[in-house]
């Protein structure tokens, strides 16, 4: 059996929805044959024993033959125990094959997410990306699960069909030209289906965003009142997902229905017209129990048939929505002939803005307007698309990998991820505990390490709720300073701490940054004065560059730093 997670899940086909599940299967071909074939021997086993206990009731019983009768007798019980162990190597293979299905896709979209990075939250809403890669992959998985099944049925029920022939032309062309019958009744149900499963996983999917966004925000929502009426939003959209499922719920109990009906029906038929034969003398006792054993079985074929088109469509559905997520491409593409990596110590450049941030200096980016002082660290980050450039050369025209080890951008919001904090602190685990805490001192967060029972062994929840925003501020400042890059972009890094912890931050940070190419994003004179060069941001333009004591000369630097209202 295949270990996981694999090694190199491939390279998905994204034409269409039903060319990525071809491609699933392609992708474990072997395990879905070997399935497909213990399957048959499976379902085949008990498709032939109605026949040897109908050849045990006309040779042992009604010819009163002892030996013909243990011999019958002995080709069950080797049918039975035939049984029991293809049936046990199928599951196994048919698990073998949900499990790869499941985990390959769960692969090839985490791989994809990782590969979209920063851009896949404002293209994709969290609580999509997170049921695409759990629900929608279960779907596909179960589709593969089937086959083996599937395969098993449809071979016996050929079987089956070639038995009766061989017993009466009647009951054999009543089965074979019956169960094709009674799979195109249960057809016009598929569509609606389909229709229905898509706009439930639609409703689902934006139900869960809308939790995921309201127990993220659950402490603003608290601070302004808002619970109430957040919560009638998420009644609301809790209510679409329960009609969209009532919906597809409706069509999936006639399908389960027609499941007993119609193979209800076919075993009546069957049994009806066996009697009648029998009562003729056109079949034997032992092949009219035969018959009615046939039949009987032919109901699990049936219910597998329409079980599999079930689950196809629920697999259709969800390949397409995985097709949608992995079409996706980053903003930022890598370049066909990657340019030459620039020596160390250089600085950066955003001709869009002017802005240019000198190798080995403090500087400050004070903007009027905070989005975009964001919009240009993401384009000096490479995390946004422009022409900026790291030295004399752009950064669109470099590696991905080369850019994200030059260059790191801290931004505004204060993300950690559950876990222990000495491994959300130094995620590779390169610094020693010394280093973890001289950057936690430069950030002023020694107070938190001593306040969390463990210290840095200290467990933090889902995106560390426990602690304040301002802690949290501070340990990703901790966590962007034991990177040690060589030019670190650092996007309101204090803007929820205290002016006395802002303040000695300000100090630690120039201090430790000294002789290292460091921008800081802020409006606070506190670490605006601590800067070797303060760039003045207005309308998307750098409109001045000096020192902070130089820059208070000017009106419009005073109107963003003093908040003085003398821009126009």
């Amino acid at each position: 059996m295949r270990s996981y997670p694999l090694t190199d899940p491939g390279a998905p086909e994204l034409r269409s929805a039903s060319r990525f599940l071809r491609w699933i299967a392609g992708r474990q071909r072997r395990t879905l044959i070997a399935g497909m074939g213990w399957g048959v021997l499976w379902m085949g086993a008990q498709a032939v024993a109605p026949a040897a206990l109908g050849r045990a009731i006309d040779a042992g019983v009604r010819g009163h033959d002892r030996a013909a009768l243990l011999g019958w007798a002995g080709v069950l019980l080797a049918l039975g125990a035939s049984q029991a162990v293809t049936g046990t190597i199928r599951h196994r293979f048919a698990v073998a094959n949900y499990l790869g299905a499941v985990y390959r896709t769960q692969q090839v979209v985490l791989r994809h997410a990782v590969h979209l990075g920063g851009s896949l939250a404002d293209r994709v809403p969290a609580g999509e990306a997170a049921n695409i890669s759990a629900t929608d992959a279960v779907a596909i998985g179960r589709c593969l699960d089937i086959t083996a099944r599937l395969a098993g049925a449809t071979v016996s029920f050929l079987l089956v069909s070639v038995l009766l022939l061989g017993t009466s032309v009647p009951l054999g062309l009543l089965v074979l030209l019956g169960v094709p019958a009674l799979l195109l009744g249960v057809t016009p149900l598929l569509g609606p289906l389909h229709r229905r499963q898509r706009a439930q996983r639609a409703e689902l999917a934006a139900a869960s965003t809308l939790a995921a966004d309201t127990v993220g925000g659950l402490r603003v929502l608290r601070g302004i009142g808002g619970e109430r009426e957040f919560a009638e939003r998420y009644r609301a959209a809790s209510q679409r997902v329960r009609a969209a499922g009532v919906d597809v719920a409706r069509v999936e109990a006639s399908l389960d229905a027609l499941q007993v009906l119609l193979p209800g029906l076919l075993v009546v038929a069957v049994t009806v017209v066996g009697a009648r034969l029998a009562l003729d003398r056109r079949i034997t006792p032992g092949q009219l129990v035969a018959c009615y054993g046939y039949a009987a079985f032919l109901v699990t074929p049936l219910r597998t048939a329409t079980e599999a088109a079930d689950k196809t469509t629920r697999a259709l559905v969800a390949a397409g929505r995985i097709v949608a997520l992995l079409a996706l491409q980053p903003l930022r593409a890598e370049p066909a002939v990657p340019a030459t990596e620039p020596p160390t110590g250089v600085g950066l450049l955003d001709p869009r803005t002017g802005a240019e941030v000198a190798p080995g200096l403090f500087t400050a980016l004070a903007a009027a307007e905070p989005v975009e002082a964001s919009a240009l660290i993401d384009r000096l980050g490479g995390h946004a698309v422009g022409e900026a450039l790291l030295g004399d050369v752009r950064l669109a025209d470099l590696p991905l990998p080369v850019v994200r080890r030059r260059v790191l951008v801290s931004d505004a919001s204060p993300w950690l991820f559950r876990g222990r904090l000495r491994d959300e602190l130094d995620p590779f685990g390169r610094a020693g505990a010394e280093q973890v805490r001289a950057a936690l001192e430069v950030a002023s967060a020694e107070d938190i390490l001593q306040a969390l029972p463990g210290g840095l062994d200290a467990e933090l929840t889902e995106r560390a709720r426990e602690l304040s925003g301002g802690q949290r501020q501070r340990l990703v400042l901790a966590r962007a300073l034991l990177t040690g890059a060589e030019i670190l972009l650092l996007d309101e890094p204090t803007s929820s701490v205290d002016a006395h912890t802002e303040a000695r931050i300000a100090r630690r940070l120039r201090a430790a940054r000294s002789g290292r190419t460091t921008l800081v994003s802020s409006t606070s004179p506190l670490l605006l004065e601590q800067a070797d060069v303060v760039l003045l941001l207005v309308k998307g333009q750098v409109v001045a560059r000096g020192t902070h004591a130089e820059l208070l000369a000017t009106s419009a630097y005073r109107s963003v730093v003093a908040r003085e209202d003398v821009l126009a």
